[in-house]
């Protein structure tokens, strides 16, 4: 199988396992686990910030920021394919108590500073007020859209002009980074928490980070033990994580893989794919009167792995399991699939 559904299908690497059997473990909850302390410490020096929590997932880390820059009741102001809205059962109101009120930011994939302000609404007697303004970058469901920071930037300064605070899901943030030539500290430089993924692209088995000041972590920690995640003996899984931190620059393979993919499927009669950021290639089948759910069928016959993003657009991912020449070969077992319609 060429599996291309996702980079979450990473596996971690000969060094990681060795790592995870060799660490030096404690009872993380009682903040003695010399490892996640280590990887904790590491990750805030990486994005600039005072201080980081390790979570199990990215989704925990995004549902946390939530729940600890918010109150119950008011609005989060997100775009409308947010994975935050899309992807993660419905987490704002069901953890938090969150109202959501989207924004369609386009292909820009982050809201303008107009947008801001008009969909920020202030307190008073009968309105709760917005209590955060989400972003996303790379931007997943708008294709792995890289954003450049001067966007984060003047949304987020529209955000804090009217006291509304600015989380970043930074899932993918280093893949954003590579892609723009940018340091990761500069680009998370004006959002008040950012969560980034360590079990994508940089291929660690499990585990996300998120960062933001001290007095934040402070009471995401609390959060975390609430929500479940407050693990023991973690270091095991942040030992991996460690040496996933410094796997950022490899990421600029996965993007020539993407855009060689990209660059095939074109060529495949009916096939419609834009040149992507990162590593997230869209592909439109539209013209072959073949819907997503079909295509992902008849690739995964001939063991390739993808998933359907919409009627008629699907998604791969490259990933740093899938080499060049495996991306030829998915190639011509996709243009196989094509020809059965």
């Amino acid at each position: 199988m060429i599996d291309l559904r996702s980079d979450t299908v990473t596996r971690p690497s000969d060094a990681m396992r060795e790592a995870a059997r060799d660490a030096d473990v404690g009872d993380d909850v009682y903040g003695e686990d010399p490892t996640v302390n280590e990887l904790e410490a590491r990750a805030a020096e990486k994005v600039g910030k005072e201080a980081a929590l390790y979570v199990p997932s990215g989704t925990m880390g995004n549902q946390i920021a939530a729940r600890v820059h918010t109150d119950c009741g008011q609005e989060i102001l997100v775009d409308e394919e947010a994975h935050v809205v899309k992807w993660e059962l419905g987490g704002l109101a069901q953890l938090s108590g969150l109202q959501v009120r989207t924004v369609d930011c386009g292909a820009r994939a982050v809201p303008t500073p107009e947008q801001v302000r008009a969909g920020v609404v202030a307190e008073d007697l009968h309105r709760p007020g917005t209590g955060l303004l989400e972003l996303e970058n790379t931007h997943n469901s708008r294709g792995g859209v890289a954003i450049p920071t001067e966007r984060i930037d003047a949304a987020a300064d529209a955000a804090h002009a009217l006291g509304v605070p600015v989380h970043l899901d930074g899932a993918r943030l280093f893949n954003a980074c590579v892609a723009l030539g940018e340091d990761p500290t500069r680009a998370v430089e004006n959002v008040d928490s950012v969560m980034f993924c360590l079990s994508k692209g940089l291929g660690a088995p499990v585990g996300s980070v998120l960062a933001g000041s001290e007095e934040f972590v402070s009471r995401a920690r609390r959060v975390r033990k609430l929500f479940g995640g407050g693990m023991r003996q973690a270091g095991i899984v942040a030992a991996p994580g460690l040496l996933a931190l410094s796997n950022v620059d490899r990421l600029a393979e996965d993007h020539e893989n993407a855009r060689a993919l990209a660059a095939g499927l074109n060529e495949i009669p009916g096939l419609s794919a834009p040149e992507p950021d990162t590593n997230i290639v869209v592909v439109d089948s539209s013209a072959a009167g073949m819907t997503a759910a079909e295509l992902v069928a008849a690739c995964e016959e001939r063991r390739v792995g993808c998933g359907a993003f919409g009627e008629y657009v699907t998604r791969f991912c490259t990933n740093w399991d899938v080499t060049r020449e495996d991306v030829d070969e998915a190639l011509d077992r996709i243009e196989a699939a094509v020809g059965v319609v």
